[in-house]
This record gives C-alpha cells, sequence and structure tokens, in this order.
C-alpha cells in the first residue's frame, strides 16, 4: 500500500479549498488533511436523519483518511526521533 500524500517534509496538499470548507460550515478543528470527505459524510447525515447504520461508506471512508494520516505523522514523527538519536550519538563520538 502506498501513500499518495508522504513526500517526507511537505504537509500533504488538501483537496478542498478554504471557501468550500466555509461555505459547508465545517468547524476550523475539523479542517485537516481528511476535510474534504466531510461534506458528503455531513449532508447524507442530515438526510438519514444521523441513523447509525446509514452513510457508512462515507464514515469508513473518512475513517481510513484519518487512520492513514495518523500513521503519516507517525512515520515522520519515528524519523525524526531517530534522526536526533544519531545526530546525538554522533555528537558524543566526536567529543570522545
Amino acid at each position: 500500500m502506498t501513500n499518495d500524500h508522504d513526500d517526507g517534509g511537505a504537509p500533504p496538499n488538501t483537496y478542498i479549498t478554504r471557501e468550500e470548507l466555509q461555505k459547508e460550515g465545517i468547524p476550523l478543528a475539523w479542517r485537516d488533511y481528511c476535510a474534504h470527505l466531510l461534506p458528503d459524510l455531513n449532508k447524507c447525515r442530515k438526510e438519514s436523519y444521523y441513523l447509525p447504520w446509514k452513510c457508512e461508506n462515507e464514515r469508513v471512508a473518512w475513517m481510513k483518511c484519518q487512520y492513514d494520516d495518523y500513521q503519516r505523522r507517525m512515520r515522520k514523527l519515528e524519523k525524526r526521533q531517530s534522526q536526533r538519536e544519531a545526530d546525538r550519538a554522533d555528537s558524543v563520538a566526536e567529543s570522545l
């Protein structure tokens, strides 16, 4: 499985503009990488009166996006931590 938004250092591209998010009424706290999936999910939820067994495809797509984004951020953090440890080990070796 490949991640199309994992390029190392740059934040991932978003697929929805700020104006569209504003128009859809998406709160600032929910405006992350997966915000492009929320308008369809919210529309489906409103049309189905928030019944828990409705809109499963939209909900699962949003949750998968959230999980993949979490995994991307954790890989980035682990990479940064391993780089710091390697730099620290190099500085200790140089000081001896």
